[in-house]
């Protein structure tokens, strides 16, 4: 290579260094990620001359702005194969060129500098503004991604089919039309405040998605304007939001000489009101947190009065009753106050009125009544006395501690036992029935094995086409809480599989078996699979020690 050549290839340029400080401030990224870049267009400009087969490396220099521009060859050792005849050479070859040369070097040979052409400078354009931006789009990815949760407010850039794309100063981030309170309209130009929901690296750069219905933004706007929740004094327990239109938040207060609820209205409802504006006027109910969760539900429900709930935790729902007049409060339009109460506490909530809790309790009473009355054969006003003393199984009058009974007003102890009697005399010719229908269904006998199984359950499991153990132990438990349904409706095996969460809730909540009893007697039938897989096999050093 001439020594002119070797001065032009180490020219100094400053005008190279002084565009890539201008891209690195203007881009917000590193100026090393911009000088990366132009060298990346170079060597490719450099391909395009000399031969996409080469390969052709730039260097630009950090400090002057030269450009050494140079074509790379791999020494590999004289037993190796040569892949690429035109980047390898084996060690004799290298060292005719280079006397020192070692396997894994890598021979350099200056190439004179480009003159770039129109194409190639548009080219070297092309890759240089590539790689800024990918650069970019990694910065703002780095400086999002740890950002989820928080509250930023940025200006409307534009309106995309709804969608808003709002600018962060250092991002853009969309808010989609779903993600928007209802009714609220934008201009470019809008001020806007969102909760950052997500944020994810895809091809076209990272997307930062923003919501204004998240109910953590609500959260996010209380800890803003009251300094308590801030200080972590007050927490909030949970929100429910129906954006727009109504929300509920439950507040708990770690000291207790404040009160949760003022600090979070203000005075004369100042901080409560700035979150409403924010939120386009929507009305925010300010509930008292309790670890009472019936007392926690009959806050929710307010402003409705409560006159009785009554809690079932394996279903992990609660029957409330209300006033005949206050039905519709509780129930709130379109069922919103039920439906944002059953979102704070987490609990299905069913609202009865006075008169239809009496009348179910009345239709209740009257139908154990019946039970006893004909199990029994005794007359009402013992039927009525065992009902009112909280029986309603044959069962618990047949196994319950004679004391219990004699304890009932009126009953000696003659008539305890012979209630006993009749209680079992009864199962007995009921079970022996039982016994005799699963047979003729063709419920195998390993089935009454399984502990938790009664015959009233062989019987229905037979009419669902479950015959042995194993096909017990193949169901699921919402399958066999079905199987024990009285009333099963339209619905089939099948048909409760294409069933929402609660759709398929409130069609088993009649059912006998808790969810937690039908999923244990499920993986009692399955004990015997993994018995089996236990057990050692013929010959096992362990069955010969023993």
């Amino acid at each position: 290579m001439s020594d002119a050549m070797q001065s032009e290839a180490v020219h100094s340029r400053p005008e190279l260094l002084a565009a890539a400080d201008q891209a690195a401030r203007d881009k917000g990224i590193e100026r090393d990620e911009v000088l990366e870049a132009m060298e990346q267009a170079i060597q490719k400009a450099g391909r395009s001359k000399y031969g996409h087969e080469h390969d052709i490396r730039a260097v630009i220099d950090r400090t002057s702005g030269a450009i050494t521009l140079a074509r790379y060859i791999e020494v590999l050792d004289n037993d190796a194969e040569i892949e690429n005849e035109i980047t390898q050479l084996p060690l004799d070859q290298a060292r005719r060129l280079k006397a020192d040369a070692e396997v894994g070097e890598f021979l350099v040979d200056p190439l004179p500098p480009i003159d770039f052409g129109r194409i190639a400078a548009q080219t070297a354009k092309q890759v240089i503004v590539q790689k800024v931006r990918e650069a970019e789009r990694k910065r703002q990815y780095e400086e999002y991604k740890d950002r989820i949760g928080e509250v930023v407010n940025g200006l409307v850039k534009r309106i995309e089919y709804g969608n808003v794309v709002v600018d962060l100063g250092r991002a853009e981030a969309l808010l989609r039309r779903d993600e928007s309170i209802p009714r609220e309209h934008f201009n470019n130009g809008d001020r806007v405040r969102a909760y950052i929901m997500d944020v994810r690296e895809e091809t076209r750069g990272p997307q930062i998605f923003l919501s204004r219905t998240h109910p953590q933004f609500m959260a996010k706007l209380f800890a803003q304007e009251v300094p308590e929740i801030y200080d972590g004094i007050i927490e909030i327990k949970s929100v429910a939001r129906d954006p727009g239109s109504r929300a509920k938040i439950a507040v708990l207060s770690h000291d207790s000489s404040i009160d949760p609820v003022g600090p979070c209205i203000g005075m004369r409802g100042s901080r409560v009101q700035a979150v409403v504006g924010e939120l386009q006027g929507e009305k925010i109910d300010i509930i008292q947190w309790s670890q009472d969760q019936a007392a926690f539900i009959v806050n929710a429900l307010a402003p409705a009065e409560v006159s009785k709930v009554v809690m079932d935790e394996d279903a992990n729902r609660i029957e409330v009753v209300v006033p005949d007049d206050q039905l519709s409060l509780a129930i709130g339009r379109r069922g919103q106050n039920v439906r944002l109460a059953s979102q704070l506490s987490g609990w299905d909530i069913d609202i009865f009125t006075e008169a239809e809790e009496s009348e179910r309790r009345n239709e209740e009473f009257r139908a154990r009544s019946a039970l006893f009355v004909e199990a029994l054969d005794v007359d009402d006003v013992i039927a009525h006395l065992l009902v009112t003393e909280g029986f309603s199984k044959v069962e618990e009058v047949a196994f319950v501690p004679l004391d219990d009974l004699m304890d009932i007003e009126g009953f000696d102890e003659d008539v305890a036992n012979e209630l006993q009697a009749r209680a079992q005399s009864f199962l007995e010719t009921r079970d022996a029935e039982l016994d005799e229908r699963r047979r003729a269904l063709g419920v195998a006998d390993d089935v009454a094995e399984v502990e938790g199984v009664t015959p009233e359950m062989m019987v229905a499991l037979g009419e669902h086409g479950v015959k042995d153990r194993d096909d017990l132990a193949d169901l699921v438990g919402d399958e066999l809480r079905f199987i024990m349904l009285a009333e099963k409706g339209e619905h089939t095996l099948d048909s409760i599989a294409g069933l929402d969460d609660g759709d398929l809730r409130s069609l088993l909540l009649p059912s006998p078996l808790a969810a937690d009893e039908a999923d244990a007697l499920i993986m009692a039938a399955r004990a015997h699979w993994f018995a089996d897989e236990d057990a050692p096999a013929d010959g096992d050093p362990a069955v010969a020690l023993e």
